[in-house]
């Protein structure tokens, strides 16, 4: 079967990575083209020595030529996303983008989450947000795919698989997470995301100020009256990971049976998706270096208590993104993605 060529304009991030080993063992995608203007010049093996299993490629500047029968992974900075994902869909390449600039549909949310100027926005018109289990038909016949955040994943599903249930809902629901540095900030070189700060340590950051709070509220109750949403992240002292705790409270009494049911029947069609009896069981260990988003619930009254947890380097972001594009090119949803 002939491959699809995919070029990561990016590559050298931490997403980037993740995306390039999962790619080097698909079997209908082949990766030939890699970008990262820091280290532009070097051999990717030279990069990544860990990943031997990975094409010889060698990382070019952002700017440099695309193979013409490549499709586009964006792992990039918001301002260069913004910029190259118009150039390539006007090229006629199919295009993810990893980065939040193309998720949020109110302008004045995204520009106030985000802090500056949206100049494409026109192109919200033909994007499809890129979470499966609620998108899939529209991520099928997509050329453009904006990728769910990591956060944002773990808090969207749980709430979202509720259905009809959310009518019921008393807002403001409360999304309490937290996350390895690789999903904090661990792409960046700021002090506060280094070892020496997060060993021994645990804090909150960016609060009630979060770029993902508002992508929350959009698209978590999709179909329903929107509710707000008060989200906290916290930074742990872990490499990878996600754990989030959602507080919702309903309108009435809750039938804890109602909720069981509901979301069992969601998990037993979606192949990334794991219930488990109780929230205590849900830790971090059983999800790294996996695609799952793993889920618990306890009820008490009015209150239902969800948890969940996620890889935010596979789930969350390379691993979503590979789900994603199986759909779009018609493969399996599951390929590459299973037995990680």
């Amino acid at each position: 079967m002939k491959q699809s060529k995919i070029a990561i304009i990016g590559a050298g991030g931490l997403t980037g990575k993740e995306l390039t080993s999962l790619l080097a063992h698909h079997p209908h995608f082949q990766l030939v083209h890699i970008t990262s203007n820091q280290v532009d010049g070097k051999h990717i093996r030279e990069v990544f020595p860990e990943l031997s299993h990975v094409p010889d490629l060698v990382f070019q500047k952002h700017d440099s030529p695309v193979p013409e029968d490549a499709h586009i992974v964006l792992a990039t900075p918001n301002e260069v996303s913004l910029e190259k994902a118009p150039y390539y869909l006007n090229e006629g390449k199919k295009v993810i983008d990893l980065s939040g600039t193309f998720r949020l549909h109110d302008k004045t949310k995204f520009e106030k989450a985000y802090q500056f100027n949206h100049s494409k926005f026109d192109l919200m018109e033909k994007v499809e947000f890129g979470l499966p289990e609620l998108f899939r038909e529209k991520i099928k016949n997509a050329n453009f795919v904006s990728n769910p955040g990591c956060y944002a994943t773990s808090a969207i599903l749980p709430i979202a698989i509720l259905g009809n249930l959310r009518k019921n809902i008393q807002g403001p629901v409360i999304v309490d997470a937290k996350s390895g540095v690789s999903g904090a900030g661990g792409r960046t070189e700021e002090i506060k995301f280094a070892y020496t700060h997060v060993y021994e340590n645990f804090r909150a950051y960016k609060i009630l100020s979060h770029q993902h709070e508002p992508e929350i509220e959009e698209y978590a109750f999709v179909g329903s009256d929107p509710k707000e949403i008060y989200f906290t992240p916290h930074l742990l002292p872990v490499y990878r990971g996600i754990l989030s705790t959602i507080y919702i409270t309903f309108d009435k009494p809750i039938d804890s049976n109602q909720i069981q049911e509901k979301l069992q029947s969601v998990a037993d069609k979606e192949p990334f998706l794991r219930l488990y009896k109780s929230p205590e069981e849900i830790e971090l260990k059983k999800i790294q270096n996996t695609n799952f988003l793993d889920l618990g619930f306890k009820t008490k009254g009015n209150t239902l208590v969800l948890v969940s947890a996620l890889d935010n380097l596979v789930k969350g972001a390379a691993g979503q993104a590979l789900q994603n594009l199986n759909l779009m090119f018609g493969y399996p949803e599951t390929l590459g993605l299973v037995n990680l």
